[in-house]
């Protein structure tokens, strides 16, 4: 894999751009299709969020100073993306965003790419029940298996605040699954 100072520089330059955007793509495209996919629930619509997310980081790349990893500054521009997507759907439909999540949830039964089975189907019932924070900490730890440090990059957070995030998402989500 190419060093990620290397494809940042490669991104930049415009002699060397175009094949950099598609080393950039194809390395990162299935861990932040499955990111967005998490927050956003559905196929068509992850696929969406994903394209604006690339086109995004592509359109912006002279704008990345480093001061993070190139993998943190994408994912904070596909979350920003996937929630400001859900926003506008949610507006669009005029519900608000709890009701929408229960429709989102409700939809992956009927989803020819969702694989879950029963237990599957519960736990991202539970997940759609925790407020926004809670549900990414605990997507992006429990799915993904990002470390804290990764995941406070991302969300631009303290680590202590997130160990809190995530304990608490864990609570909640096994209660609601204890209730049946």
């Amino acid at each position: 894999m190419i060093a990620e100072e290397t494809l940042v520089k490669d991104l930049k330059a415009k002699k060397t751009q175009s094949s950099a955007f598609e080393v950039l793509v194809s390395t990162y495209k299935v861990r932040l299709y499955w990111h967005i996919r998490r927050i956003v629930l559905n196929h068509d619509d992850a696929d969406d969020v994903l394209q604006n997310t690339f086109i995004k980081v592509f359109r912006n790349i002279d704008g990345f100073k480093g001061d993070s990893k190139l993998f943190s500054w994408m994912y904070r521009i596909a979350t920003n993306e996937a929630l400001t997507f859900l926003k506008q759907k949610s507006n669009k439909i005029g519900m608000d965003d709890a009701d929408l999540q229960d429709r989102l949830v409700a939809n992956l039964q009927s989803d020819v790419y969702f694989e879950g089975d029963e237990i599957q189907m519960k736990l991202q019932k539970a997940i759609a029940t925790l407020p926004e924070k809670q549900k990414l900490v605990f997507n992006m730890k429990y799915f993904e298996e990002l470390k804290y440090d990764q995941i406070s990059e991302i969300l631009e957070t303290s680590v202590g605040g997130l160990k809190a995030s995530y304990h608490l998402a864990v609570k909640k989500i096994e209660s609601y699954l204890k209730e049946d």
